[in-house]
Order: C-alpha cells, then sequence, then structure tokens
C-alpha cells in the first residue's frame, strides 16, 4: 500500500490533565501517514485521484488547536476518525501526536502515542 506522510506538523494547544496545561497551552507535534492507493494519481496527475494535504493539515490543525481534552491519546483517536471520515479513499490511518514538553520533572525529548486506525 502506497503511504502519504504529513509529519512534525506544529500546533499550540490545551489539551492536558492539569490545570496548568489547559490555562497556559503548550506545543503539540503531529504527524499522520494516510495509506491510500496513489496509482491513479502519479498516473494521471490528477489532485481528485488522492488526497489534498493541504486540507488535511487544515483539518488536523482545527482539532488540535480546538476544543481540549485530557489525554493525548484522546486527541489522537479524533484525528485518526476525522481523517476517515472525510477522506474515503484513505484505507488506514496512522498518528504519531507528540507533547514536547509535558510538566514531568526529569529528562525526556518527549511523550507520545501512535495509533493506527483501519477503515471498517
Amino acid at each position: 500500500m502506497d503511504r502519504i506522510h504529513i509529519t512534525d506538523m506544529e500546533f499550540y494547544g490545551y489539551h492536558g490533565v492539569l490545570p496548568e496545561e489547559t490555562k497556559l497551552g503548550q506545543r503539540f507535534r503531529l504527524s499522520v501517514s494516510l495509506s491510500i492507493d496513489l496509482r491513479q494519481a502519479g498516473e494521471t496527475d490528477d489532485l481528485e485521484k488522492t488526497v489534498h494535504y493541504g486540507e488535511v493539515y487544515n483539518l488536523c490543525r482545527s482539532i488540535v488547536e480546538g476544543e481540549p481534552k485530557k489525554l493525548i491519546e484522546a486527541v489522537a483517536e479524533k484525528v485518526a476518525a476525522a481523517i476517515l471520515e472525510n477522506y474515503f479513499i484513505v484505507r488506514s490511518v496512522q498518528v504519531h501526536f507528540e507533547k514536547p514538553d509535558p510538566p514531568i520533572p526529569g529528562h525526556y525529548r518527549s511523550v507520545a502515542v501512535d495509533i493506527t486506525r483501519d477503515r471498517p
């Protein structure tokens, strides 16, 4: 299966369990991989035969910058569901949602979740 990758999108949101996270907000990084048959798009050079990744970016942005969730798992799930709901050509989606600066004392790069959802 072919894939479209949109990687390391960065947004500012208010997701988290702690009060300061929902009040001050923080940066989030999101990457999505869409499983899709790209043969027709490649052979015809027709945008209608693929997914417009600018639209996917805007969809992702509206979710991450939108309604706050307590868990990054919930945000990732909402992104996956929205992509599958809006782009019927997508057979499955992988979502990597990363919180670079969670309020956890210690040294680490980030915390993140990865989910994969297939079209039923």
